[in-house]
């Protein structure tokens, strides 16, 4: 059994933690697009949320039901399209302002639109709000932007270019980094990650390296950097991060014989699904059944070339005790399928919503929504939690302590 940060946690002593960290946590920040706030429980202790901003009502809640235990707790939280924000809404400087803004523009699966999409371009509203503070002189010492991977390559690299743009445009030196949850939880979900910190010439030798480490800088991210004018290049540093050496659970660990909120399948609807499957994930479910003790995989449905110019419909199931990336359940996205073999029995149903969340390092603790849509749309939309606190371990908190120090002096 592998390692998980928040599994031993109860609700009690979360709401302590929350509620302790407020008077004593050393650093404050602002979360934008916050969902159900997966931001806020990477960070942990050392952070005191001080804003909040999620536009859905649905997300806010679960927000809500987690964080929101007392009613003076939810002053930070400010339900609202980012675009109707002013800086009116925004209290004092933070120390950090994380945005996870919006990908189906940016997704290689999402429409292409990228920053002139709908949600996608909300950037362009949350970076207007970053520029006012500037004016006022309450420019955060850091900020991160979090989104998929796709961001680097939309629109031939120019939507990535904007964005460095901006960051560096309001004094940042920036750096970015792929992070693949499968480094910390069974779930391969590779997220794009961009750090900008002021005070550049003071950012500690050991959080930075003279040339791409390839366990964080991928080659994505180097072509990206490569694309850059060299008038961006010049403020760009490679973030320097350890790599993980503890162990991940398996896919297997976290998934229960008796879910909540699903149901299994008929043996029809089994049935069905294996005729799905094409003759080389059939060979992989009968090697399966061979070894005659339990294994656990996933199943993706998706539009495959069959003959001619027709497309037929595959289920394509995978046996190495990882997830594949979770999605919202919109747009046309196939859910993923849970397969557990044990012999020649073979049993299937969708991913439970408790199992969604141990696929993003949420506590067990985390209140989930009632409808199976909400809490799929939630934790797929989401952050990994585990992702977040090694950044907040290694990078964040040691930037944050440096930036403070220099204010001090």
């Amino acid at each position: 059994m592998g390692r998980s940060l928040h599994d031993t946690m109860d609700m009690q002593p979360q709401q302590q933690v929350e509620s302790n960290r407020v008077a004593d946590a050393p650093f404050t920040f602002f979360e934008f697009f916050s969902g159900g706030g997966m931001a806020r429980l990477g960070l942990g202790p050392d952070w005191r949320c001080t804003f909040a901003n999620e536009w859905c009502e649905k997300k806010a809640e679960a927000y809500c039901a987690f964080f929101g235990d007392a009613e003076e707790r939810l002053k930070e939280l400010k339900v609202a399209d980012v675009k109707k924000l002013s800086v009116d809404d925004l209290p004092g400087t933070p120390t950090l302002v994380w945005a996870s803004f919006p990908c189906q523009d940016l997704s290689l699966a999402g429409s292409g639109a990228g920053l002139k999409g709908k949600r996608s371009g909300t950037f362009k509203p949350f970076w207007k709000l970053i520029q006012h503070m500037a004016t006022m002189d309450r420019i955060p010492k850091l900020v991160v932007l979090e989104n998929v991977v796709g961001a680097l390559t939309s629109h031939g690299g120019r939507d990535f270019t904007l964005i460095c743009d901006a960051l560096i445009g309001s004094g940042y030196t920036i750096g970015a980094m792929v992070i693949d949850a499968v480094r910390f939880l069974p779930q391969s979900r590779p997220r794009l990650f961009i750090i900008g910190v002021q005070s550049a010439g003071h950012i500690p030798r050991n959080l930075i390296t003279p040339a791409p480490d390839d366990l964080w800088h991928t080659r994505s991210v180097q072509e990206a950097y490569a694309r850059l004018p060299a008038r961006l290049r010049k403020q760009w540093t490679w973030w320097s991060l350890p790599a993980p050496n503890g162990d991940v659970k398996l896919l297997s660990d976290i998934i229960e014989e008796n879910p909540t909120g699903v149901e299994w399948h008929t043996p029809q609807e089994t049935k069905r699904l294996v005729s799905l499957m094409s003759p080389l994930h059939l060979k992989k479910l009968e090697e399966v059944k061979r070894l005659r003790k339990r294994i656990v995989g996933t199943i993706y449905k998706r539009m495959r070339p069959g003959e001619g110019e027709n497309r037929v419909q595959r289920a394509e199931v995978r046996f190495d005790q990882i997830s594949g990336c979770l999605r919202t359940p919109v747009g046309g996205s196939s859910r993923q399928v849970i397969i557990v073999v044990n012999g020649k029995k073979v049993r299937s149903r969708l991913l439970s919503p408790r199992e969604a969340a141990r696929l993003m390092g949420v506590p067990e603790t985390y209140p989930l929504p009632q409808k199976y849509n909400e809490a799929y749309h939630l934790f797929g939309d989401g952050l990994a939690v585990p992702v977040v606190s090694w950044l907040e371990k290694y990078l964040l908190r040691p930037l944050a302590s440096s930036c403070e120090a220099i204010k001090a002096a």
